[in-house]
């Protein structure tokens, strides 16, 4: 059988965003079709406050849905439908702006470390201006199991099948049947999750150093893999790695800022329902 192999890597760039929240911007902004259905990841993890503290104060999204995933710390969302969460250490947020979507992300602690992982995908375009839906998941609502080879799973979304267990996740997606796993791999432990075929797939390598395939995939460094085959992954030090898969959409993307439509009239819609305030209307 043939191997899902790496066909690049990528190593994110630091920036800033929201109210100058520093963070590690792992792929976004350029050649979206590359990751289709996955627009951009971000990875933060500060325990200076002045890193993080200014937070997401409020700001509009249209077209795609947004994934947060915290590690560590604790951060406030509230949304003009009145939707209000506290997302806290091990705990995820989903939410589908669809249609529209202003809300606010803000830290909820002043000292000590926040860390964590915001993903956004996208939404195909018969689902774009949809009415917008949110939801929390306490750490207790995702399923954590642990492989007999001592590896550690996280099943955020989709279905995590390897060694002879299968495990639903948390959230289900029906258009792009996302996969969105944190993996705990222990020194000298090896691992062939199931991925459907012809799915994105992506590795972030967040801790450690991962083998795929026999090519080694550093800290800090995104793989990008080939659409089809069997995924053999192992390490030799131990790693912390998110599993990102998802259904490609296969249609144009024409992203700008918070935005992210099919084409140009599209997107000047949505700034034209700013400016005339019935963005959300």
């Amino acid at each position: 059988m043939s191997l899902r192999e790496v066909i690049a890597t990528h190593t994110g760039r630091a920036t800033s965003d929201g109210a100058g929240v520093s963070l590690t911007r792992v792929f976004g902004g350029t050649e979206p079709e590359r990751f289709d259905p996955f627009l951009m990841l971000d990875e933060f993890g500060s325990d200076d406050p002045d890193q993080y503290i200014a937070g997401f104060p409020p700001h509009p999204h249209r077209g795609f849905e947004t994934v947060t995933y915290m590690l560590e710390g604790r951060m406030r969302h509230e949304d003009h439908l009145g939707n209000v969460g506290l997302l806290e250490s091990g705990a995820v947020q989903w939410m589908t702006a669809a249609r529209g979507v202003i809300h606010s992300e803000m830290p909820q602690q002043e000292h000590g470390v926040m860390r964590g992982f915001q993903l956004w995908l996208n939404l195909p375009a018969k689902s774009k201006m949809k009415e917008p839906d949110y939801r929390d998941y306490a750490p207790q609502d995702i399923p954590r199991i642990k492989l007999p080879n001592g590896v550690k799973v996280v099943v955020i979304a989709g279905t995590f099948s390897a060694e002879g267990i299968e495990q639903a996740g948390a959230v289900q997606r029906p258009d792009t049947e996302p996969q969105l796993f944190d993996l705990a791999l222990p020194a000298g432990a090896d691992l062939s999750p199931d991925i459907p075929k012809g799915h994105r797939l992506l590795l972030y390598v967040y801790e450690g150093s991962l083998v795929v395939a026999g090519k080694t995939v550093d800290t800090r460094q995104l793989a990008r893999l080939s659409d089809e085959g069997e995924l053999r992954l192992s390490s030799d030090t131990g790693a912390r790695v998110l599993l990102i898969a998802g259904r490609p959409i296969g249609e144009p993307i024409v992203q700008y800022g918070p935005f992210v439509m099919n084409s140009r009239d599209e997107i000047e819609q949505a700034l034209r329902d700013v400016r005339d305030g019935v963005f959300t209307s």
